[in-house]
């Protein structure tokens, strides 16, 4: 069980502090529910503890596996092969995943079709998305504002 103060990854949301633990009743039930800051956004949402391991919370990356995440991004290949929609339903998979390699695989792929075309506006969302998917899990692994993760993820971008 996660406790108030640690910093959690929400698939599909991003980095998130548990600022509480709160015990609710709903239709008659009581359930405990976490209560989580989503970093990007500067929204809170309440989590269902038992729900946390269906959603795929997990802890933040440790700042060795964030290096690694980022020291690696430009290595695999990019199946340029798929229609933009087969695309589209692969890299959402990837990103409800909540493996950070998966997220970064996303952007390092979409990044690579741009380069070669311009951009739908679903693959731009789904760039921006998951830019900020990964952007506050770096927030939260080094410690840092938005601003800098954000600059920081752009030096890995545009090196190649």
């Amino acid at each position: 069980m996660f406790q108030i103060g640690d910093k959690i990854f929400y698939p599909m949301q991003g980095g998130c502090i548990i600022l509480a633990i709160e015990e609710r009743e709903i239709l008659g039930e009581t359930q405990l529910y976490y209560m989580m800051n989503i970093v990007h956004r500067n929204m809170q949402v309440s989590i269902p503890v038992d729900k946390i391991d269906q959603l795929g919370i997990r802890p933040i990356v440790n700042s060795d596996e964030l290096e690694n995440v980022l020291t690696t991004f430009h290595d695999g290949e990019t199946d340029t092969s798929c229609r933009d929609n087969q695309r589209y339903r692969r890299d959402i998979i990837k990103l409800k995943s909540g493996d950070i390699y998966e997220g970064a695989e996303v952007i390092r792929d979409l990044i690579r079709i741009s380069n070669k075309k311009k951009l739908g506006i679903t693959d731009k969302n789904m760039l921006d998305n998951a830019r900020q998917i990964l952007i506050s899990e770096v927030v939260l692994v080094k410690g840092i504002p938005l601003e800098q993760a954000s600059d920081l993820l752009d030096q890995v971008i545009n090196v190649q």
